[in-house]
């Protein structure tokens, strides 16, 4: 069993036993009040959410542990994390307002000794944590798309020896190579349809999905 670096911290019981009942609880998180299209910030379904962590708690990198939501937007990973007995959790945002929603939601849970919210660019952050978990810009408009995937994968590496990753399907073969060449290795893979609502003036659709790959990936 894995020994989390963050000491002196409670273990923390998870408040749900049945997926579905994190679900239900993650569905109430506010979404983001104007999203901004630089950032192409989407909230990340309760569904999609819960499930992630719900086999990342059963595989034990959850609970006891420290974890690392990057580009945590409003919070939905943040405060699922310590609904399942994380001993601290930081997300960090580079959008202020996303940080302001994520800080309320979470204190309105009394989460707030729990978990905490850095407002900066996720490649300054300089912690360590026991897991990452991250679902940064998908580039859906093809600008810089796996410039972004480099930086936040470096970064994930960096920050922990368990990485939770969300990237767009066609990206998964370089996404592999790019993990495996920082020294991390894929031992599960989870696939989900990503609905993307019409938010932003270049979507042509009202609704439409994106294939979405999440790699757990164990850095040697």
């Amino acid at each position: 069993m894995k020994t989390p670096i963050f000491f002196g911290v409670r273990w923390l019981t998870p408040m749900y036993k049945k997926k579905r009942q994190l679900e239900m609880a993650l569905q109430s998180i506010e979404t983001f009040k104007n999203p901004k299209v630089n950032l192409e910030q989407y909230q990340t379904p309760a569904k999609i959410a819960a499930d992630i962590l719900w086999n990342a708690h059963a595989m034990g990198d959850i609970q006891g542990m420290k974890v690392a939501d990057l580009a945590c937007g409003t919070g939905i990973f943040s405060i699922g994390s310590a609904l399942l007995g994380a001993a601290e959790v930081v997300g960090v945002d580079v959008d202020p307002d996303a940080v302001e929603i994520a800080r309320q939601e979470t204190a309105q849970r009394g989460l707030g000794e729990v978990a905490r919210y850095i407002m900066g660019d996720v490649t300054q952050f300089n912690e360590k944590a026991d897991t990452v978990i991250q679902n940064p810009p998908f580039g859906a408009q093809k600008i810089n798309r796996k410039e972004i995937d480099r930086l936040f994968m470096k970064k994930a590496i960096e920050v922990a020896p368990v990485v939770y990753s969300f990237h767009i399907m066609e990206t998964e073969e370089f996404v592999r190579n790019y993990f495996c060449k920082l020294g991390g290795e894929v031992t599960n893979v989870f696939r989900y349809r990503f609905p993307l609502p019409k938010i932003y003036d270049f979507h042509q659709k009202e609704n439409f999905e994106v294939d979405v790959v999440v790699l757990r990936v164990l850095r040697d």
